[in-house]
């Protein structure tokens, strides 16, 4: 295969995890004057609150192309993706496609470009939950099937693939890129007035995320969790930014008398990434169901209690601050209340959780596309 020159990437990017993950890759690219890099916004998300403001807060680059998919269910959406994208690739003509996370634009993508040609580069590859009722499980081993190059955030995601039969040649432990952004842009949420605006103290708040249809869409597992709830407020403030969907659920419980308004539980607007952070590292402790907040609370070593009965990220229980604690209200008030005597777990930080994951990412692309190795190159150029 003849050398090129050039070195066009191709990177999709689709929902709120991806936005900030693809921001520092994007921010490494920028001194290499040898990459083209065409960036892919799906569309999967797409209001202000859920696209924009990242956009705006990280500094990612403009799109180069907006398939402006929209919600739908998860086949219609994931078809959606697939037909615009494939008009995409026809176009980009790149050396490879990068795909980041498992959501829907991560599969769908990463499935276009294999059927192709063209080579794929997942990162955050291997995680697993050994759970395949989420949606997101099934993203994540068919991305990881299908891929060509493997880049992953831990040392179990590697044991994960190589237990599915994926060459060893092909899996990079680069570190966790989230952690990137989260390193790169701690300065600017320091300056975010959000807990002024709330009247709040630092660590005196708990912080809730809750996103996982298993919790807000289920009503019975909502009360129990809003019934928790009610018991931690009366021990210290508790700041809930709530999804707009999730709001409905809770307006309807609220109607019906099934959940009541508590005093010290305030039920807030989606937040932006800046406005997040700053609350998040000022929190006493974290409930949640979310992924990559699981990982941001170990690296700011903050307690975080998970309402999940698994996770695809093991190490921030084996080592980090996270605890398990499902929908089971007595669990959840239990650990809440261990945090708020003194009694919270601590842990540490994994390896290459240090804000240099992207900067490994693109230094491994180029040895592999110098080398001839993986990649196949636009016709034009072949």
């Amino acid at each position: 295969m003849k050398n090129c020159k050039r070195f066009k990437i191709l990177s999709v990017v689709g929902a709120r995890p991806n936005f900030i993950k693809i921001a520092p890759f994007c921010s490494a690219i920028k001194s290499h004057k040898n990459i083209d890099h065409c960036l892919v916004h799906t569309g999967q998300h797409y209001d202000a609150q859920m696209s924009d403001s990242f956009f705006k807060d990280l500094e990612i680059p403009t799109p180069d192309f907006n398939l402006n998919v929209g919600s739908a269910s998860h086949a219609v959406q994931t078809a959606k993706i697939m037909i615009e994208f494939e008009k995409v690739l026809k176009k980009a003509q790149p050396n490879v496609v990068v795909v980041v996370g498992d959501v829907n634009s991560t599969l769908a993508c990463s499935l276009v470009a294999s059927k192709m040609g063209f080579p794929v580069a997942h990162i955050e590859a291997g995680l697993r939950s050994f759970d395949r009722t989420m949606p997101e499980e099934i993203n994540r081993i068919l991305t990881d099937s299908i891929s060509d190059i493997l880049f992953t955030s831990c040392t179990d995601a590697n044991r994960n693939l190589l237990k599915e039969g994926l060459p060893k040649n092909r899996i990079f432990f680069v570190g966790n890129i989230m952690i990137d952004s989260l390193r790169a842009n701690q300065a600017k949420a320091n300056k975010q007035r959000v807990l002024e605006l709330l009247g709040l103290k630092k660590g005196g708040f708990c912080l809730v995320t809750l996103h996982r249809p298993s919790n807000v869409d289920n009503l019975n597992i909502l009360i129990e969790i809003f019934s928790a709830l009610e018991v931690i407020q009366r021990h210290l403030k508790v700041i809930f930014p709530v999804h707009p969907r999730t709001q409905i659920n809770i307006n309807k419980l609220i109607k019906t008398g099934k959940i009541k308004k508590s005093d010290n539980l305030l039920l807030i607007k989606p937040l932006s990434y800046l406005s997040f952070f700053n609350i998040l590292q000022r929190a006493k402790f974290v409930i949640t169901d979310s992924g990559g907040i699981q990982e941001e609370t170990t690296v700011l070593g903050i307690p975080c209690l998970t309402v999940r009965t698994n996770t695809e990220r093991p190490i921030t229980e084996e080592i980090g601050t996270n605890i398990l604690v499902g929908s089971d209200k007595k669990a959840l008030i239990k650990e809440s209340l261990k945090v708020l005597t003194g009694k919270g777990k601590k842990g540490t930080i994994p390896k290459y959780w240090d804000g240099n994951t992207a900067k490994r990412i693109i230094k491994i692309l180029i040895r592999l596309h110098t080398q001839n190795i993986l990649f196949r190159y636009p016709k034009s150029q072949s």
